[in-house]
């Protein structure tokens, strides 16, 4: 039976076929998740050069993300943008927006008695 899993070359036997191939299968997984991660770091650091958060021009709503370049902002193409103004005034996050106006909208029920 062991002549049959493992040939003999020479005076050394040789390793059975599939331990070769489930050792290269888990070395390529292992090399296309570590190529995969060092990509994905890339372009996480690409992407956090994006100036919009802190432009003037930036209203962080949805329909209209910038007054002037509505088309690239949140992109890309906004990291070397000209129209880059900071802004001077901090600006709140929107969904701090949407609670206060559910608050202002909505107050806590009163008791009468």
């Amino acid at each position: 039976m062991r002549d049959i899993l493992s040939l003999q070359i020479g005076c050394f036997p040789a390793i059975p076929l599939c331990q070769i191939l489930i050792w290269s299968i888990l070395i390529v997984f292992s090399l296309v998740i570590g190529f995969a991660t060092r990509d994905g770091i890339a372009r996480l650091k690409r992407l956090h050069q994006i100036p919009c958060s802190g432009c003037a021009f930036f209203t962080g709503d949805h329909r209209l993300k910038c007054t002037v370049h509505p088309c690239k902002a949140l992109t890309e193409d906004a990291i070397a943008c000209l129209d880059y103004e900071p802004s001077s005034i901090s600006q709140p996050i929107p969904s701090q927006v949407r609670g206060s106006f559910k608050k202002r909208m909505f107050p806590p029920h009163q008791s009468y008695f």
